[in-house]
């Protein structure tokens, strides 16, 4: 949580491509120190060093692209950018049992290796492949000058801000419930074997593939606000079906609609950022709305456990998850008209895209 906003300060002073680089280094050094541990403290501190890393490279990979792209393409190209979470999912998740099964009792080790010889090489080519600025101006791109620079006080204090954050705490409240618990309620409430469950799962990646590219491009062509909305309900409907119709049917259908949307409202939020205070100050902005998800996602998880507790069935808990998703669409609805332009003061320079009218 902490390091979100500081990285995201950081990389809006020093340009995304440094803090990228030297977080990915970071994480890396985490995970080769959790492989090397013999002892909790070690491992703790490997962990911590990862979680670190991790924070501070994810919040500017983000929102780099928002200077590479002028508003009316910058919500396709940042979902181009997050299915890369998808590809690390779909990758990581047969390379990493093959490699434990294959070493033996070292096999937990060889497979931190690997993390961080693969986040190591990451590292490297951000530094030395990554530009802050692309060398060109692309058409209708909007520059500080444009709109007038947005001060920190302001970004901090703004009423749109605050009402994104709220948002942005149902998304991870509600998301963070669905994936914790989704193996466990399916072997120890309807009965699953692991594998039928691990076969679900996959679907997830899978299907997720994609789910950046649509909704940048969906955020791009009908607005921020509408697009937020409607996964935000398409998620409230998946959490749902979870819950109540648990036939294999029904939680195929529940994994699909969580799947197309999976990755749609962080991809849209970082775009979002963008468009409210510049593309040079959204990885501040961004960040500080990191903290509101990261709330979101301690507390999701807890909640549905001491509701698992009382009630024998997580049932109770993803109906919880459905609600606060459905709260979390009509928060989007109710952000004022115009929240998601820019707040700097004048309007940008040169060719308007159809998310400057967000409704």
């Amino acid at each position: 949580l902490l390091m979100g906003i500081v990285a995201g300060a950081v990389a809006a002073r020093i340009g995304p491509r440094r803090v990228i680089a030297v977080g990915l280094a970071v994480a890396a050094a985490g995970m080769l120190m959790t492989g090397l541990s013999d002892t909790y403290a070690p491992a703790l501190a490997g962990r911590l060093l990862t979680g670190f890393g991790s924070a501070a490279a994810n919040i500017p990979a983000h929102t780099i692209v928002g200077l590479w792209f002028s508003r009316a393409r910058r919500g396709l190209v940042t979902g181009v950018a997050s299915s890369g979470a998808s590809v690390g999912l779909i990758v990581a998740g047969p390379l990493i049992p093959w490699i434990i099964s294959s070493y033996g009792d070292s096999g937990w080790r060889v497979s931190w290796y690997v993390l961080a010889g693969g986040t190591f090489v990451l590292a490297v080519a951000a530094f030395f492949v990554l530009r802050d600025k692309p060398g060109y101006e692309p058409e209708g791109m909007e520059t500080e000058a444009s709109h007038g620079r947005v001060s920190w006080r302001k970004l901090y204090f703004s009423g749109s801000v605050w009402h994104l954050g709220a948002v942005y705490f149902c998304f991870g409240f509600a998301y963070m419930i669905y994936l914790t618990f989704f193996t466990k309620r399916l072997i120890s409430d309807l009965g699953y074997t692991q594998e039928a469950a691990g076969t679900l799962f996959m679907i997830i990646g899978w299907a997720s593939l994609a789910c950046g590219v649509l909704w940048g491009w969906v955020a791009d062509v009908i607005g921020r606000k509408a697009a937020m909305t409607i996964i935000l309900l398409i998620q409230a409907v998946g959490f749902a079906l979870f819950a109540v119709w648990t036939d294999t049917a029904g939680l195929t259908l529940s994994a699909v609609l969580y799947a197309i949307t999976a990755w749609g409202i962080p991809s849209i939020m970082a775009v979002t950022c963008g468009d409210i205070v510049g593309p040079i100050m959204a990885p501040a902005a961004y960040g500080f709305l990191t903290v509101f998800h990261g709330l979101g996602q301690a507390t999701g998880p807890y909640v549905a456990g001491r509701m698992a507790d009382a009630f024998s069935s997580f049932t109770a808990g993803y109906l919880v998850a459905s609600g606060v998703a459905f709260l979390g669409a009509v928060g989007m609805l109710l952000l004022r008209s115009g929240a998601t332009r820019h707040m700097g003061g004048a309007e940008a320079c040169g060719k308007q895209a159809p998310v400057e009218n967000p409704g």
